[in-house]
């Protein structure tokens, strides 16, 4: 079991740091850190993941985005780069997907890098451009496309 916050790792991207606050993604996905870890310097990211709970994603919604509501991820560019995720989300989101959670995850992990790196998708052109990257990033760690489908 990983201790709450892994050391900093420079592979890839820049210095990745984990921080585990909700222990239950141990339960969910084992090897959690690792996958984090691999997907975050895959997509070039430099900063801080967050594997949180649900209460936690809900409350920075709402203070941030005024939605009383807990979301897969949201990212923050300042003070530093850091991408939060919230596992009752993913876990429900993977099994409506059909995707397992650490694939989910690795997205996930993905989608917030590049929204770190300046990526939106509030239009099609720009969804468009996103899951591009993100499905060429994926295959890259061996992770199935989430935007083909079965």
């Amino acid at each position: 079991m990983e201790p709450p916050s892994s050391r900093p790792s420079d592979a890839g991207g820049g210095a990745i740091e984990i921080v585990v606050t909700d222990p239950a993604w141990h339960r969910l996905i084992p090897n959690a850190g690792a996958i984090v870890r691999r997907a975050a310097c895959a997509a070039g990211m430099a900063g801080t993941v967050v594997l949180a709970s649900d209460r936690v994603l809900r409350g920075l919604n709402g203070r941030h985005r005024g939605r009383n509501k807990p979301t897969n991820v949201l990212t923050y560019a300042q003070p530093a780069p850091e991408v939060i995720l919230a596992l009752g989300v993913v876990r429900a989101e993977a099994a409506a997907q059909g995707r397992r959670p650490a694939d989910h995850l690795a997205h996930l992990v993905v989608h917030g890098a590049l929204h770190l790196g300046g990526a939106e998708h509030d239009h099609p052109g720009q969804a468009r451009r996103m899951e591009m990257a993100e499905a060429r990033i994926l295959h890259r760690i061996g992770v199935p496309n989430p935007w083909k489908h079965r």
